[in-house]
């Protein structure tokens, strides 16, 4: 098969590269695309083949210029550059303000290349990057069509025996993870990972370090590098016995290389068959429960398009009648989407809030590198006067102005260069805390060519970009009239300098008000009322067998010890959404809604302390509430029953009845879920049976110093095997809240070096014009003008260029942030008082920096600056 390599590498090369050479080499190259594209993929090769590219345009290759008469220019450029190097050594404190401006704007867009890099490389560490995707399932609910990632087995194996001709591969995994204890000896710990079919592997291509990667034995399993050092220490651990849960003896049939944080499989630190799991209750020609996820190896030539068509309807001939009505259509996903396009809403995929977050880094990092380079344009354009002679003897001898702007840029070059060096070192140490507050694992890529060639464009286009207004105005200038003395500026000579200097404040009070605004929409979530109490409450998974048949003894010996004031057990945890069921039915019902359903022990509301707005809780006085319901809030308005107390429900599922149930009380609404989103409708089922979640309510006359190993002794005195893992409810709750936390810490480090850069450039600028006008002080100040009007002199023009900012930013921060808040259906008001707090904030600081020069500049001796008239 013929591959065509991209074009516009192609077409440059055909540009620079010699007639004579053109042909062998543009074979080559294709030769090599060729061979690229079958190992490692199109995408892959299609870097590569530009990287090639770049790499010819050298000297031999290159194609002489018609006309082109070579001429050594190697003086030339050596004047430029040592006049560079002396004007920055001659005015230290204005290349020190260059440099560092440069050098953080630099090192901020360096960073968030990087974050931007990591997001867009998303799963590129699986070599079937390309081919994976992920089986999707659309249903329409309440009149929406929407998406699901929850299967049943049966269509697993459908895809995979009749539809093997459009897989290469297929395998279905348990839609999360599983976190069991793993043990050897006396090393137990507490692991999440996933049970998967054998063919997983293959698909994930997991990197394998010990083993063969087989999971065909059903009591095998494999473990990650990091998993196998804690495990296993110096000892291999190829075919040693690994206990799961204290309840299957598995045999370590592999070993493989710790997943990066940026694979959705990363916190992956087993993979166990998926027949183990289900071993017992399930199959794998199932059409009734949806709890494995199904993903797909799809053959190089196919079409991720092409295929959906094909398998759209594959659900209708194996659902009833019920289900049916749902419209079930199936289709793949690509993992190229996974991670930032897979919102889906209303029958299609919509932005999401993770490539919100792309496009707003990316666009923080643009304006920040831009906000250093209009620091140097303004410098240097307001240092023009002392430039000028040099260009009027320069021109009057016969310099082109194209020299001029090659001397011009060549300095900025110089300059731009030295801040890429500074910009290197800030980022390798600040890329641990950058990690920690991003969650990422980036580092920079010092072995890579690519990386260098890449910065080297990088900081060859930050110096173009930040010399090419000031060497277009300067080699501008007439030199007779410079020569003559009678060069000045200008009425509007200085209107460019405060329009970039309007443009950095726009762009620093936007950011600076769209910060306070990420974390006031976080707080506004915060103190969202949940439904329950967090406080002392302790959350621990029974992962063990040994805890089996022992809640109410475990129940007595907590609460005997004083330290816990109840405890109780539910079949998933207080902070998630999982166990979705529909089959419900009422009076007066008028279609068949999904509820959140939720099993638990008696003392479930006591233990998490919920409210009830209607009749009451569960009793262990009234053996028929084993037949009764508790409904929240957000049920009762999807029944829609003005009296509910009371009320019968039945509970229908595939046909067959499970039961029928009377509601015993309604309760305030519980924010398992996101906490910016509506509350899920809820129905919670009492059970007697072990469950796998256990919630401990600790006394609040204890310390959770003083009841935790009291508890902990209780534990390992009933269930020994299982490892004493608990989470407090109050830690699982703010977890909830790290993506924005994560985004308002970025945005307000970066906002900060946007505002730091800008008043960098105020700052020299003020310098500038204070030594600019020091004999006009000193005439005033003989004159009897004060300290305070001087002051004020210098001072106001800046202020009002800050003002005007002000106006300019807050029309746009109102504009962006209502789009970044329209994300979520609870959020908070944009209020005012941001806008009046942000704009003050920006005027005490503008006179905070301008003020020093200023002040500087009035308390000189007008003796000193009169000197020399």
């Amino acid at each position: 098969m013929k591959y065509s390599p991209p074009k516009l590498p192609l077409h440059f090369f055909r540009w620079f590269c010699h007639r004579d050479l053109r042909d062998t080499i543009e074979g080559d190259l294709i030769e090599l695309y060729g061979e690229r594209v079958e190992e490692i993929g199109k995408r892959k090769a299609d870097w590569k083949f530009a990287v090639d590219v770049l790499l010819l345009f050298r000297p031999g290759i290159v194609k002489k210029m018609d006309g082109y008469q070579p001429v050594n220019n190697y003086g030339m450029y050596k004047s430029y550059f040592k006049i560079g190097w002396r004007n920055l050594v001659k005015n230290k404190g204005y290349s020190m303000i260059n440099i560092g401006g440069l050098a953080l704007g630099m090192a901020v867009a360096i960073m968030i290349g990087l974050w931007v890099y990591d997001e867009l490389s998303f799963n590129k560490y699986h070599d079937n990057y390309e081919d994976i995707a992920e089986v999707y399932r659309s249903e329409v609910w309440g009149g929406e069509r929407e998406a699901n990632i929850a299967h049943v087995t049966g269509l697993g194996t459908l895809l995979k025996t009749e539809y093997a001709a459009h897989f290469k591969n297929v395998a279905m995994i348990r839609g999360r993870t599983e976190e069991r204890v793993l043990a050897f000896g006396d090393n137990r710990f507490t692991q999440s990972g996933y049970f998967m079919q054998p063919e997983g592997v293959d698909i994930l291509t997991l990197k394998m370090i010990q083993g063969t990667g087989q999971l065909k034995d059903m009591n095998s399993v494999l473990i990650s590098e990091s998993v196998a050092k804690k495990l296993f220490g110096d000892t291999d651990p190829i075919n040693q016995i690994v206990q799961m849960d204290a309840k299957w003896d598995l045999l370590v049939k592999g070993v493989y290389e710790d997943l990066p944080k940026n694979s959705s499989f990363n916190d992956a630190s087993y993979f166990a068959p998926l027949d183990l799991y289900i071993d017992g209750w399930g199959s794998l020609d199932s059409w009734e429960n949806y709890f494995v996820y199904i993903y797909v190896q799809i053959y190089p030539e196919g079409d991720f398009a092409e295929i959906s068509k094909v398998i759209k309807d594959v659900m209708l001939p194996h659902v009833d009648d019920e289900r049916k009505e749902t419209k079930p259509e199936v289709f793949l996903h690509p993992m190229s989407k996974w991670h930032l396009d897979s919102d889906y809403k209303n029958g299609e995929f919509v932005t999401s809030k993770r490539m919100m977050s792309v496009w707003y880094y990316s666009a923080t990092g643009i304006f920040v590198l831009l906000l250093a380079c209009i620091n140097f344009m303004n410098l240097s354009t307001a240092r023009s006067e002392k430039r000028a002679k040099e260009v009027g003897i320069r021109k009057s001898i016969g310099s082109r102005r194209s020299q001029l702007i090659q001397q011009f840029l060549g300095e900025t070059l110089v300059v731009a260069f030295l801040a890429a060096v500074i910009a290197m070192l800030i980022v390798q140490l600040s890329l641990p805390w950058f990690n920690s507050v991003s969650d990422k694992a980036i580092s920079l890529p010092l072995a890579s060519i690519e990386f260098w060639m890449a910065c080297i464009c990088f900081t060859v286009f930050t110096g173009l970009l930040a010399g090419s207004y000031p060497a277009l105005f300067l080699s501008s200038l007439k030199p007779i009239k410079i020569l003559k003395g009678t060069f000045k500026g200008g009425r509007f000579s200085a209107l460019p300098r405060r329009s970039l200097v309007v443009l950095q404040f726009t762009v620093s009070i936007s950011l600076i008000i769209g910060t306070i605004i990420v974390y006031q929409q976080i707080q506004h979530a915060k103190n969202r009322p949940i439904g329950y109490s967090r406080e002392g409450l302790i959350s621990i998974r029974a992962a063990s067998p040994e805890f089996t048949g022992k809640y109410n003894a475990i129940r007595n010996e907590l609460k005997s010890t004083g330290v816990v004031e109840e405890i109780a057990e539910a079949n998933y945890s207080i902070t998630d959404t999982r166990g979705w069921n529909g089959g419900f039915a009422w009076r007066d019902q008028k279609f068949d809604p999904s509820f959140n359903t939720i099993f638990v022990t008696h003392e479930y509301g006591k233990t998490i302390g919920w409210e009830f707005i209607e009749g009451r809780d569960f009793s262990r006085d009234f053996p028929t509430d084993l037949s009764g319901i508790v409904i929240n809030e957000s049920a009762l308005k999807v029944m829609g029953l003005e009296n509910p107390v009371g009320e019968s429900l039945t509970w229908t599922t595939n046909g067959v009845l499970r039961g029928t149930y009377q509601i015993l009380g309604v309760v305030k609404d519980m924010v398992k879920g996101s906490p910016y989103e509506p509350t899920d409708p809820s129905i919670i089922f009492l059970s007697e049976g072990d469950m796998p979640w256990m919630y401990i309510k600790m006394n609040p006359t204890a310390s959770a110093h003083e009841a935790l190993p009291k508890i902990q002794a209780v534990m390992n005195s009933i269930a020994p095997s299982a490892p004493f893992d608990y989470t407090f409810a109050d830690e699982a709750y703010d977890a909830k809240f790290r993506s924005e936390v994560r985004i308002g810490k970025l945005a307000t480090i970066f906002s900060a070096l946007a505002l730091l850069i800008s008043c960098l450039g105020l700052f020299g600028l003020a310098a500038f014009i204070a030594e600019q006008r020091t004999k006009e002080i000193g005439i005033r100040k003989v004159m009897g003008a004060s300290v305070l009007s001087l002051w004020q002199m210098l001072s106001k023009d800046f202020v009002i260029l800050v003002i005007i900012s002000c106006g300019l930013a807050i029309p746009i921060s109102i504009y962006f942030m209502n789009k970044w808040l329209g994300q979520y259906e609870y959020r908070t008001m944009i209020s005012w008082s941001i806008f009046v707090a942000t704009g003050v904030g920006a005027l005490l600081i503008t006179l905070f920096t301008i003020s020093f020069q200023a002040l500087k500049a009035a308390l000189m001796n007008p003796v000193k600056s009169l000197r020399s008239e």
